[in-house]
């Protein structure tokens, strides 16, 4: 190599050096620089937290319910607020369990566990979402005290500056009791020692090692893990921090093993509940009232809101005397709602005989068989499908194959009794007529029922069984009464309500249900809602007596004004479900364990705590009558023809019609007679299983 290429390879090798130097003395300033910002930001904000000094830590404020009128009807939290108690006064179970499942690191770190919060941030980039949560105790309890749940930067960058100051001013012992004694555990309560009177009915200090893993489970979830609500999660929920706790050397494997064989039992405080106007009604307020400050951003955990709901006193008033005046000693239990036709408004809600003895609410929880009061929604159907209240079919001894011909099903009346000749839709609603309902599903098909189930939005499942007619699938009083709701309606559906108004503690409106805009959603022709109100009119209505009484005769005497309605029997249910069009309520009766309602006071409670609560809330209002839409018509006919009424035919009744269905044939008509009473429908093998009223009679309108 030359002079010159040796002078080049040099000045290429001191380039590269010289490049690399500057480099390095770049990054070393950047370093150095870099290290003066965080430790000028670390100074600043050490100075910032010693002039603001320690946050002045409060307990949830409380929160506020009216009725309808603006009344105050209870004080959410208000019993909470005396429970504050120290780590020594609670079970050594309940600080092991928290640390296990929400920090493990909490008495290692000041106040941010930086390792969990890479996972979690790692996690979250690959799942595209939020998947894991970093927060430590510190953090959450900053959260509890001064913040919301709103998801934002500004809430995140707070809660970090209160964590620090929190971990700067309290000990590490401090900020876990007071984590413990500010948590959210559901149903209202906040704290250990609320939270352990409410579910177990004794003191935090008394909790064994199970239940202390069981109501530590609860604050990731209340909605969700809430052994009241969901016992399964719970319970689950409760395994896994006996396992973490076991990983971290709180316990043994063997204290671990007992306590997941312990049976816990599960009894709230008496003293909690018994202030409480409506407890079963203020739990479903505080569900909605969860539901709608999430949707806004907000937390119900802050406290401090005015919750304004649909309670009418006078209506919880009159359910709650009348249940009491009627209800026997012993395990009959009671579901009890009214609610308004216009506004979907819960009016009144008893869920049980005593919400201390059990929380379980058998209005919106219980699931059961309605019997015949799912009749109207099969005879809306088949309304749909070419019946009228004038379609008649013969109520005999009939037994039906299903399952493609593999099965038998043979339904009875509950005397046991057949009217052994044909009988309308009128009169079959009237009387709970089993063979007629079956028939008329064998006629219509499961199909147009399902439908109509789906358009009620009704949590209802139809098994293609001849037994759905007579209210085999299991739903809630509270999804069966709104079906009755729509009727009376017009056959507009409103969602149930209980929430008219929400405000915060600075007097913001957070939400006003004038303002959301709620339409009701159209599920049924108006005719038919109509030509279904008045059918069950005769539920009260001696003239359709026949071989059974109209099943409502029993309470008609203490009847003062229209009503319709439609009661249901099974062998452990009870219903009566009806409505003015002013108020609809449902009723029902039976025992938790499904054990056969026999005795024969107690299959009247139903009727009577339903009659008289309608005829208490209606007293001194104005009497409105049932008004037919334009399309039908009334027209009085005799009951056992069809025919339209003359002064020779003794059994008439004023009968709603669409205007193609209105009968021309008076019932003096000797062919009325003799389809009727001779059976000449019947086709040559004996059968009479057509519906008269869809065959081309001339006494028929079409």
């Amino acid at each position: 190599m030359d002079e010159n290429g040796v002078d080049f390879l040099k000045r290429s090798q001191y380039k590269k050096k010289a490049t690399r130097s500057k480099r390095v003395k770049r990054v070393f300033l950047l370093g150095i620089a870099a290290s003066c910002a965080v430790l000028s930001a670390l100074v600043t904000l050490r100075i910032y937290a010693q002039i603001v000094g320690a946050p002045i830590i409060q307990v949830p404020i409380s929160s506020v319910f009216l009725d309808s009128q603006d009344n105050v009807i209870g004080d959410r939290f208000e019993d909470q607020r005396r429970y504050w108690v120290s780590l020594d006064e609670m079970s050594p179970f309940i600080p092991q369990a928290t640390i296990s499942v929400e920090d493990q690191e909490f008495y290692e770190h000041n106040g941010f566990d930086y390792s969990r919060i890479a996972s979690a941030l790692l996690k979250d980039v690959k799942a595209g979402k939020k998947v894991e949560g970093a927060s430590t105790i510190t953090q959450q309890y900053a959260r509890n005290v001064f913040l919301t749940h709103e998801k934002s930067w500004t809430r995140k960058l707070n809660e970090a500056l209160y964590a620090y100051r929190l971990e700067i001013f309290y000990e590490k012992d401090e900020l876990l009791e007071g984590y413990l004694n500010t948590v959210y555990f559901g149903h209202g309560m906040y704290g250990v020692e609320a939270a352990s009177r409410f579910y177990f009915g004794k003191s935090a200090k008394s909790l064994t090692l199970a239940e202390s893993a069981l109501l530590m489970g609860i604050p990731k979830g209340p909605t969700h893990y809430s052994p009241l609500v969901n016992e399964e999660k719970a319970v689950n929920r409760q395994k896994l921090i006996l396992q973490l706790m076991n990983n971290q050397q709180f316990i043994t494997a063997e204290q671990k093993e007992h306590a997941n064989q312990e049976h816990f039992v599960l009894k709230t405080e008496e003293s909690v509940v018994t202030k409480k106007t409506a407890p079963y009604f203020l739990e479903e307020v505080w569900k909605e009232a969860t539901n709608i400050v999430e949707s806004k951003g907000r937390r119900i955990e802050e406290g401090g809101w005015t919750i304004t709901t649909t309670l009418n006193q006078k209506h919880q008033q009159a359910a709650e005397e009348t249940i009491k005046k009627w209800m026997p000693e012993g395990e009959l239990q009671v579901g009890f709602v009214s609610m308004e036709p216009k506004t979907g408004y819960i009016t009144a809600m008893v869920g049980g005989r005593s919400f201390t003895e059990s929380p379980f609410n058998r209005v919106t929880q219980a699931k059961r068989q309605p019997g015949s009061t799912i009749k109207p929604l099969l005879f809306a159907a088949a309304l749909e499908n070419g019946f009228s209240p004038l379609t008649y079919l013969k109520s005999e001894r009939t037994i039906f194959t299903y399952d493609n011909g593999r099965r038998e099903y043979e339904p009875k009346n509950v005397n046991g009794e057949f009217a052994n000749h044909p009988i309308s839709m009128a009169q079959a609603i009237a009387i709970s007529d089993n063979i007629y309902a079956v028939k008329t599903l064998e006629q219509i098909g499961y199909k147009p029922l399902e439908q109509l189930v789906e358009r009620f939005n009704i949590n209802m499942e139809i098994d293609h069984t001849p037994a759905v007619a007579l209210g085999t699938p299991e739903v809630s009083l509270l999804d069966m009464t709104k079906v009755y709701n729509t009727i009376s309606d017009k056959g507009v559906q409103m969602q149930p309500t209980y929430i008219t108004k929400i405000t915060d503690n600075d007097g913001k409106v957070l939400y006003d249900v004038t303002e959301e805009k709620r339409k009701g959603k159209k599920v049924l022709l108006e005719e038919d809602a109509f030509v279904l109100s008045h059918l069950m009119t005769g539920t009260f209505d001696p003239t359709f007596n026949d071989y059974s009484p109209a099943t409502g005769i029993s309470i008609r005497a203490k009847q003062t004004r229209p009503y319709a309605a439609k009661s249901g029997t099974t062998n452990t249910d009870q219903y009566l479900i009806g409505f003015s069009p002013q108020l609809t309520t449902g009723v029902w009766n039976g025992y938790d364990q499904g054990k056969a309602v026999s005795d024969a006071e107690a299959k009247q409670v139903t009727k009577q705590v339903w009659i008289e609560f309608m005829e208490l809330v209606h007293r001194g209002l104005p009497e409105e009558p049932f008004i037919a839409p334009a399309g039908v018509r009334g027209v009085i006919v005799d009951i056992e023809t069809g025919g339209i009424a003359t002064a020779d035919c003794d059994k008439q009744r004023l009968i709603y019609l669409k205007e193609k269905d209105v009968p021309k044939q008076l019932c003096t008509d000797p062919r009325l007679k003799q389809h009727t009473f001779e059976d000449l429908t019947a086709d040559e093998n004996g059968d009479n299983d057509e519906p008269w009223s869809i065959f081309p009679f001339p006494f028929f309108g079409n």
